[in-house]
């Protein structure tokens, strides 16, 4: 299945496969059969590249229990997930915690109701949209396809810039959906071409669904989620507020929910949409935005220092390619976020 097929045991935190999707976008398959045994649908994992790294939350995007392998998807953004993007088939991780948070569908997990209870009571065989926005459709699949395994009605959209930007297309469509998937590009270059609030709300206007799962980027959960309330459809999205240790000691992952201050770590990462103070969770995502800027500039910087007597500095490594983030479009690698920062 994987590129470095051997007969020999993996070891731990060893990447087995790795997989480009996209321009940025890229694919990590770890082997941790600890983590891999017991992972479920909407959990996520802390992750350190290197020695020095930051700790940053990853969601799971695929997992086998039986082979011990966990999958994951992220764009690069930053340092860390440049380091990542430099890993090859082979080489391995620092360490990783998981599987962290409450699962999307709780049937094993005694803190939370069983499976029919967490979407405000619609029973197995509802009718659920899934909605995936970016990367965030590496945490809409696994979710979408533990409600189809469930008996639940499920509907998929997704949605991104650009084609090049779209990912996991043939796995969702793989699934036993009740319609065809929804594919929307802002430029129209697949799909069909607008935002995803226009398939969602045509679904909730003509109550074809029950509830809606949106999974994305803040702005894109905020404007769909109003879309489905607005409709009288109930709302619930996976929250991707800074997060440091992942296990509610730091209190970095604060979000504000009628009033109330929760974590997204240990409460979450699903809530319901209701509630949420948006404004807050776009605002503290930003908080770090001009640190994060520097320190991805020092560290290409450094790789350019290191190539100074060849002319390797001029191929095609993704590093090499991707400039630091702008503060116009910040996207905190210390987020939960779409399969990572």
């Amino acid at each position: 299945m994987f590129t470095n097929t051997s007969n020999r045991t993996p070891q731990m935190n060893e990447i087995l496969d790795r997989r480009q999707l996209s321009d940025g976008i890229i694919e990590l398959t770890v082997y941790e059969p600890r983590v891999a045994a017991k992972c479920q649908a909407g959990q996520f994992f802390m992750l350190r590249a290197c020695p020095r790294g930051e700790r940053v939350p990853f969601t799971f995007s695929d997992w086998s229990r039986e082979e011990g392998w966990i999958r994951f998807i992220f764009m690069v953004v930053g340092k860390t997930t440049s380091v990542l993007a430099e890993l090859r088939v082979g080489e391995y991780i620092q360490d990783l915690a998981g599987p962290l948070g409450r699962p999307s569908l709780a049937s094993h997990d005694t803190r939370r109701p069983r499976v029919g209870s967490d979407f405000e009571g619609l029973p197995p065989g509802g009718n659920v949209v899934v909605v995936g926005g970016g990367v965030g459709t590496a945490v809409a699949y696994p979710v979408a396809r533990a409600l189809c395994e469930e008996g639940y009605q499920v509907q998929a959209i997704i949605g991104a810039r650009t084609a090049d930007l779209l990912i996991l297309e043939d796995e969702l469509r793989a699934l036993p959906l009740a319609a065809e998937l929804c594919i929307m590009t802002d430029d129209g270059s697949a799909g069909e071409k607008g935002l995803v609030t226009a398939p969602l709300k045509r679904l909730c206007e003509t109550k074809q669904v029950s509830h809606a799962v949106i999974i994305g980027p803040a702005i894109m959960m905020k404007f769909a989620s109003a879309t489905a309330l607005d409709a009288g459809v109930p709302a619930t999205v996976s929250l991707n507020p800074l997060m440091i240790d992942g296990t509610g000691m730091c209190g970095a992952c604060r979000v504000s929910i009628d009033g109330q201050t929760k974590f997204a770590c240990v409460d979450g990462p699903d809530f319901s949409a209701a509630g949420i103070d948006w404004a807050e969770l776009m605002s503290r995502q930003r908080s770090y935005v001009d640190e994060e800027r520097m320190s991805h500039g020092s560290w290409l910087n450094e790789k350019q220092h290191e190539h100074d007597d060849c002319d390797c500095f001029e191929g095609d490594s993704i590093w090499r390619k991707t400039p630091a983030p702008a503060v116009a479009n910040p996207k905190s690698e210390s987020s939960l976020s779409g399969g990572g920062a």
